[in-house]
């Protein structure tokens, strides 16, 4: 009695939790498909660009500020306003630098980038209307001056400097 009481509690606990006893063997060949799988599918840098250029000139663009066909800008629905990235043409090997100001385009269209006519133009891909591209997030650093008659700085105490081994080192 104790048994089928227990075999009944496991059984109402795996419907509450939305499982079935025999789902693992019989999906196991299924692969799960995840939120972030789809979300990293979007994401991918490998896609076809197209552009925009004359028709959305002065038109307000999702950072608030009018569309210049002459700037190099680009729209995306993955990456976040203001992001700076590195557009490679595959199918000639030119690159342009480009920062996100606008969304899309659109889904629909399985396009991974729209950009601006002066970077389509840098890309060489006006005439086709569409290209095959990689992109890549820009990392820029910004060098400090450093002054030439600015004096060394003294190591800290117990710091080994090679220039003060002579002979043979201590073990």
């Amino acid at each position: 009695m104790f048994t089928n009481l227990r075999i009944g509690g496991l059984i109402a606990a795996a419907g509450l939790l939305g499982i079935s006893p025999t789902s693992a063997a019989s999906q196991t060949g299924k692969p799960q498909k995840t939120q972030a799988v789809t979300a990293n599918r979007r994401a991918r840098p490998l896609g076809m660009a197209s552009w925009y250029g004359e028709r959305h000139q002065g038109r307000k663009m999702a950072n608030g500020q009018k569309f210049d066909r002459h700037a190099l800008t680009a729209a995306s629905w993955t990456l976040p306003l203001g992001t700076t990235i590195r557009v490679v043409n595959l199918r000639n090997s030119k690159s342009v630098v480009v920062t996100v100001t606008d969304r899309g385009p659109a889904h629909r269209l399985h396009r991974v980038l729209d950009l601006s006519e002066a970077a389509a133009q840098q890309l060489d891909y006006v005439e086709q209307g569409l290209t095959p591209i990689f992109y890549s997030q820009e990392a820029f650093f910004e060098p400090e001056e450093s002054a030439i008659d600015r004096p060394l700085v003294e190591p800290p105490a117990g710091n080994l400097l090679a220039a003060d081994m002579v002979g043979e080192p201590a073990l």
